[in-house]
């Protein structure tokens, strides 16, 4: 009779594991099986054009502080800014299938693994999901597949207002993007990036004091358990965004010993380092290895795996003069000394034991951290200000990503010195 029954317990779990791997929504194999030896860049697309097609009509409307290069786009768009020669100065549209295509093109040829398309909150709430921000995830996945560059979803908890608001809108937004756009299950090339096996989905802005929500009752827990564990929807492994000084919970972060536990539930954290490290202190580069030697310590004793996240340099002038008029930050005030810092960074997380790289960011130029083509001939303006590419070609910086891609790949050896082209 004992016998007879844990039989039928057997049958029940074979046929129930059967159900699940058969019901399970995402593709069993991609090009990118693994984080580890790739370098990955975070990814906005959050540069629209308005109705009447005119971006930043004038120069006080004006909130990046790099101006992109548009010289390959397909379709760009006027603005009220003038170049030095007096032409109109002109701006891409993330939104349009071509731009993607070419952020991606560029990705490919440069040696750039791929991306994490950023979802914040609001794009995620129902009566969103149909417009542009989920068009660019859409037009992403498509051209990840064309160029074969891993691709993966950020949620990033900007916008999330705390007040009767939880992830579990979060659950629902995951559903409709693998079910409407096949985001771990592309037509084509599968390209969506895994861990430890698993599709790899990122929750970021877990930590930071200057949230309006509380990371206790937000159901971040709830949400981390859906994506592991959901029989149709889950299975995927987790990253976790959170702020530099995590470990210790001081400095730019939450002093909720809760955050430890949420941490310890996923696979991978990523502490978010831009703006708490500048080439303009002396050896900071000593207290960016130190800080990663104990992250990467405390990760192994709570068996969670560690990405160190580098940046080009920071730049927050124009935006600071509508967010902060009576304290407006100088240009390039964290410089990018021409590539020097950005390199400092990679080769100093690499040597140290770093197996994969997170940039921030792919196209962010309202802060100043973007890698891709930028322009050393911004428009002219006696009130806006952006940040010069010190001599360098604006292609600099994705040459320079693909250098560390290689060198964690082992197919080049890592110098501390800032590569040259030959």
């Amino acid at each position: 009779m004992k016998t007879k029954y844990i039989f039928s317990i057997l049958v029940v779990c074979f046929f129930s594991f059967s159900l699940n791997a058969q019901t399970n929504k995402h593709s069993k194999k991609t090009m990118y099986p693994d984080y580890k030896g790739l370098v990955m860049a975070g990814y906005q697309g959050w540069f629209r054009a308005p109705a009447d097609g005119i971006m930043y009509p004038d120069e006080n409307q004006v909130r990046i502080d790099m101006w992109p290069d548009v010289s390959e786009y397909e379709k760009t768009y006027p603005t009220g800014l003038k170049l030095a020669d007096g032409t109109t100065a002109r701006f891409f549209n993330s939104a349009d299938k071509s731009t993607i295509d070419l952020h991606f093109k560029w990705m490919k040829e440069y040696g750039l693994d791929g991306v994490f398309m950023q979802r914040f909150f609001g794009a995620a709430r129902p009566s969103a999901r149909k417009e542009d921000p989920t068009v660019v995830i859409k037009n992403a996945f498509e051209a990840a597949a064309k160029y074969e560059r891993a691709i993966a979803i950020m949620y990033d908890l900007s916008g999330l207002k705390g007040a009767g608001e939880d992830c579990s809108m979060l659950i629902e937004d995951w559903k409709f993007l693998v079910d409407s756009i096949g985001v771990t299950n592309q037509k084509g090339n599968q390209t969506y990036l895994f861990f430890n096996g698993k599709p790899l989905v990122t929750i970021w802005g877990v930590g930071f004091p200057d949230r309006p929500y509380d990371i206790r009752n937000i159901g971040i827990e709830r949400f981390i358990d859906f994506l592991k564990n959901d029989p149709v929807y889950g299975g995927c492994s987790v990253m976790l965004g959170v702020p530099t000084f995590w470990r210790e919970l001081n400095a730019d972060c939450i002093h909720d010993p809760y955050l430890h536990t949420i941490i310890r539930s996923c696979d991978l954290i990523m502490p978010w380092a831009v703006q708490r490290f500048t080439p303009l202190l002396h050896n900071d580069m000593d207290r960016f290895r130190d800080v990663i030697l104990a992250d990467m310590e405390w990760c192994k004793a709570n068996n969670v795996d560690y990405v160190p996240c580098v940046t080009p340099g920071f730049s927050w002038h124009n935006l600071s003069r509508h967010a902060f008029k009576d304290d407006i930050k100088p240009v390039a005030s964290i410089p990018r000394q021409g590539g020097r810092f950005y390199w400092q960074q990679i080769s100093t997380a690499i040597n140290v034991g770093a197996k994969m790289l997170y940039v921030a960011m792919f196209d962010e130029v309202n802060e100043g951290t973007a890698i891709f083509k930028v322009s050393d001939n911004p428009p002219v303006s006696n009130v806006a200000k952006f940040v010069q590419l010190d001599g360098e070609s604006t292609d600099h910086y994705l040459w320079l990503t693909g250098q560390a891609s290689r060198i964690l790949k082992k197919q080049q050896p890592l110098t501390f010195t800032m590569p040259e082209r030959k």
